[in-house]
């Protein structure tokens, strides 16, 4: 039977060439700052998106975790989208880690406006917490993988500049939107004060994120990301997965779109299939005649794995260890439904 696996882009394995370069990374102890092959990645990563300095992490929870300590004081608030990741997926670590509130606002398909979060902001008042930061997420999860372009970014950029906020770009999958937008990646650092960059996803790494910002705001990321436990050592071997990644995987990204639609042109004319979410990028969400786990179910029968978001909505996910053959195979188990 074929296996296909469409639960998630992290679930992706190594290339050969990763894992050479991982074999041959030239490693040292990076609390102390001496692996260079983290350095390296570190001031890649940086340079790609205009920004002075950038963090190794290993997750993008973290990143975003160390963004918002570093962002924020206790009793502040941050701005977002009520789907997005920072407050829907990271453990209550607003709250936790930074003493922070959130104002969540309803955007469409996680994208939202500064028409919309102007109004958001707190005025100073003692009985208000202090507005502070504004999150994006680009592409959104819950969204289906909407993408911001940065001519929807330049006015919320410029509406927290003239109010004092900072603003955070949670780029889990922002390789996915450059590539659908067609925006410079190196233009970002005009308008973020801070970018998270996942390494673990449609790039393909096996672990890391960095957080990018200017020096100063990386120097106490570094005191941040050591309290929360993330001061990793010879973390050199994970880093080369991110260069390798950066290198040889950014490119191959819309072979990941292109399967996306295929398999939104299958679902659009399954009779199971209710509704399709607009497909951008790599992800794709619909909702389902029958509850979601049955669907799930009879999918599973043919080798072929999923998530359900919702008791009638299912996300398939596009990545690079998803072959020709079998986004084929998936279309024909999808006619036969």
């Amino acid at each position: 039977m074929m296996h296909v696996d469409l639960r998630s882009d992290t679930v992706t394995k190594p290339t050969p060439g990763m894992m050479e370069a991982m074999m041959n990374a030239k490693v040292g102890d990076d609390v102390f700052g001496e692996d260079e092959t983290v350095n390296e990645l570190e001031q890649k990563a940086a340079a790609i998106f205009g920004k002075e300095a950038g963090i190794f992490c290993p997750s993008g929870t973290m990143t975003n975790q160390v963004a918002i300590k570093c962002f924020t004081q206790p009793l502040d608030e941050l701005i977002a989208d009520q789907t997005a990741h920072v407050y829907r997926y990271e453990g209550g670590g607003i709250a936790f880690n930074s003493s922070v509130s959130a104002r969540l606002l309803n955007g469409e398909r996680g994208i939202i406006t500064a028409e919309m979060i102007a109004p958001e902001i707190n005025a100073i008042n003692d009985h208000y917490p202090r507005t502070s930061l504004v999150v994006l997420e680009n592409t959104s999860n819950r969204g289906g993988g909407s993408c911001y372009t940065l001519e929807q970014i330049k006015p919320i950029a410029a509406l927290c500049k003239a109010k004092g906020l900072k603003l955070h770009l949670d780029g889990a999958r922002i390789f996915n939107a450059l590539t659908a937008t067609g925006d410079k990646s190196e233009d970002y650092g005009k308008y973020f004060d801070g970018v998270s960059v996942c390494l673990s996803k449609g790039l393909g790494a096996p672990v890391g994120s960095v957080f990018l910002s200017d020096k100063e705001t990386i120097r106490y990321a570094r005191r941040v990301r050591k309290v929360f436990g993330g001061g990793m050592r010879q973390a050199g071997f994970l880093a080369a997965a991110g260069i390798y990644a950066l290198d040889h995987h950014v490119e191959r990204l819309k072979i990941d779109h292109a399967h996306a639609q295929i398999l939104a042109d299958a679902l659009r004319n399954c009779p199971a299939v209710s509704h399709v979410l607009p497909v951008e990028t790599n992800l794709i969400l619909f909702d389902t005649v029958e509850p979601a786990a049955a669907f799930l179910e009879k999918l599973a029968a043919h080798g072929i794995k999923a998530l359900s978001t919702h008791p009638h909505r299912v996300r398939f996910v596009l990545h690079l260890d998803v072959h020709p053959d079998q986004v084929e195979h998936v279309v024909n188990i999808l006619k036969a439904m």
